[in-house]
């Protein structure tokens, strides 16, 4: 593999953004959007048990030049990367998903604080579930609607920050994180445990999930629902052939 792959015009390309390079919030979220409705979540690679590099030529031969999708700590180690190179002041933290309480969770998830016109955002584009279509304004109790879906930050008084998503029954935890500096090491370690551990939630079914303008389009175990503002369809499928083109056909994936 030559040297440095990595290139923003490429990247530019990939995810259909023309705007410049100017460090702003209106720069940051344009990235964002563009990176979630064009580069799917997925963890193909992971159930099928394969090795998941964090080296960011790696991440961009996957995400970029093969068209492909990955989990949080490709795909929001890849987004730091970015936005570091134009500029951007990125910290990176270590945050834990939400099951049926935190202390069932270990920081297995990787999230963004970014700064720009001097306030600091919450930037994910790597988490399936309820996740954000745009930077979150990190500021506590602050309801944040984008393409239709709302979102808050909460303080917590044993987990530090709950990201949260509002659904016809309130407000639901999404993940929970600190401030605490993170060492490039400790995604390393938590990479090789959500990729590899026989347990893990990633390596028990396929799942992929794209953002979309109006909605939403997951995939997960065989069964496949597109929310479209109000409307839900949801369409079960069977065998591998039809999961291959369902992959191709609503998430772009073509796997080898």
């Amino acid at each position: 593999m030559p040297d440095k792959l990595f290139n923003l015009e490429d990247y530019f390309k990939r995810i259909h953004y023309r705007g410049g390079n100017q460090v702003s919030a209106e720069t940051l979220k344009q990235l964002h959007l563009g990176h979630v409705m064009n580069i799917p979540f997925e963890n193909l690679d992971v159930y099928a048990k394969k090795n998941i590099s964090l080296e960011l030529d790696d991440l961009f031969d996957k995400l970029v030049r093969r068209h492909r999708g990955g989990y949080c700590f490709e795909m929001n180690g890849f987004f730091a990367a970015v936005l570091e190179e134009m500029g951007f002041p990125v910290s990176s933290h270590l945050a834990r998903v939400y099951h049926d309480g935190f202390e069932n969770s270990g920081k297995t998830h990787r999230v963004l604080l970014v700064a720009a016109d001097d306030q600091l955002w919450v930037c994910d584009v790597g988490f399936g579930g309820n996740s954000l279509a745009a930077p979150l304004l990190f500021e506590v109790g602050r309801e944040q609607e984008h393409l239709g879906r709302i979102h808050r930050v909460m303080a917590d008084p044993d987990y530090g920050y709950r990201v949260e998503f509002k659904t016809a029954a309130g407000f639901e935890p999404i993940y929970a994180f600190t401030r605490e500096a993170c060492c490039p090491a400790d995604y390393l370690i938590a990479n090789h445990f959500t990729a590899t551990y026989p347990e893990s939630f990633f390596r028990q079914a396929q799942m992929c999930a794209l953002v979309t303008a109006t909605g939403k389009i997951t995939y997960f175990d065989g069964h496949l629902k597109i929310t479209d503002k109000t409307a839900l369809i949801e369409t079960t499928i069977t065998g591998d052939a039809a999961i291959k083109d369902a992959l191709k056909s609503y998430f772009g994936l073509e796997l080898s």
